[in-house]
């Protein structure tokens, strides 16, 4: 064997684990289907702002041991996720605070703000949601539902809040401070000249393979390793023989417009079902850029068809047992791990990720 580990993604997951494993000794190649390093969280750098080629991502952890570890790799600024909500000519804060309440209302105490919302939650009687929207409105009531939940949620799953299942929102926030800070972690930020510097300095040293298959190497190469670390889909790498597991796909408009400043914010959410987009990120604002010019993307939630990148895993109940299956025969293999979002069929924050690559490197 030519090498100890393969190591199949070059995503957060795949870095680090193969970073540790070079810390210890072990000769690691990892390979990507993709032309660039960095899975979802590669920025692409345009004349000075990176650009978050795959969505926006920003680093948030209360785990102080992961927070350390991250920061070996990149200085992060003191960025702060302050989402916008945009209904009709409407402008909201998120997360759902006082700023929030204030606005929608006309009120400035946390009082005013509970007792309203009770008495919407009172009126509507729900006792046992059997759907999204109901479980929505038994935790917010209805104003706050109808425009800042029910047409966002609605774009990003295709489908009707009557027809989604209330285990999707197990809960709601509400905030009743002047608070716009979305995440409650202790550490935030994004790292200065972005997250694909990241991948580069975990990857020193390591030999990478990009704009390769696993099925293609594979093929070529015979058994290179001892064995496979796959963060890819699980069920494409059992060529589906169970069944296809179901995710939600993320298309991008990204566009430059030569203007200084577009929206103010970093992040505004479209909460109107009318408008297509889910949300506009302008890139720049992570990391206060001063540029002329400006870069915005817009977000289209779509379903995904076999072929589409997959994003958001769908944990439903089919989808769970479904996966479970995959679990079982994966649990069989002697040389095969899987890992990362796709390999483990669950959403992961980033932090998440690490903790998770690094528990595995520890395991082994």
């Amino acid at each position: 064997m030519k090498y100890d580990y393969l190591v199949v993604g070059s995503g957060l997951f795949g870095a680090v684990f193969a970073h540790e494993m070079k810390k210890r000794g072990k000769k690691c190649l990892v390979i990507d289907k993709r032309k660039h390093i960095g899975g979802n969280i590669y920025c692409e750098d345009v004349d000075g702002i990176r650009v978050h080629k795959y969505g926006a991502h920003i680093f948030h952890t209360s785990n102080r041991q992961v927070w350390e570890y991250i920061n070996q790799f990149a200085e992060f600024n003191n960025y702060v996720n302050s989402p916008i909500a945009k209904y009709r000519d409407e402008l909201y804060n998120l997360p759902f605070n006082m700023n929030t309440f204030s606005k929608m209302w006309g009120i400035s105490t946390p009082k005013e703000a509970q007792e309203i919302i009770a008495a919407q939650i009172a009126n509507l009687g729900i006792l046992e949601p059997q759907n999204l929207e109901e479980q929505a409105l038994s935790l917010v009531g209805t104003d706050v539902y109808q425009k800042l939940i029910k047409g966002y949620t609605e774009k990003q799953w295709g489908r009707d809040c009557k027809e989604l299942p209330a285990f999707i929102i197990k809960r709601l926030p509400l905030r009743f401070v002047y608070d716009n800070n979305y995440f409650n972690d202790r550490y935030q930020g994004i790292p200065v000249g972005g997250y694909t510097r990241i991948i580069e300095k975990m990857l020193e040293g390591i030999e990478v393979r990009l704009g390769v298959t696993y099925r293609a190497f594979a093929e070529e190469n015979g058994e290179v390793a001892e064995r496979v670390v796959y963060t890819g889909m699980i069920d494409e790498y059992y060529d589906y023989k169970l069944g296809v597991l179901e995710y939600r796909s993320v298309r991008f408009e990204t566009e430059r417009l030569e203007m200084e400043n577009y929206q103010g914010n970093a992040v505004v959410n479209y909460t109107e079902r009318e408008v297509p987009y889910t949300r506009v990120i302008e890139h720049k604002h992570f990391e206060f850029g001063r540029q002329p010019f400006t870069i915005i993307s817009r977000e289209y939630s779509s379903e995904w068809h076999q072929g589409d990148e997959p994003y958001y895993p769908v944990n439903n109940d089919k989808n769970n047992e479904l996966f479970e299956k995959y679990r079982r025969l994966a649990e069989q293999e002697n040389s095969v791990i899987f890992g990362g979002r796709l390999g483990n069929y669950k959403y992961y924050d980033m932090d998440k990720v690490i903790e998770a690559a690094l528990q595995l490197v520890d395991s082994l």
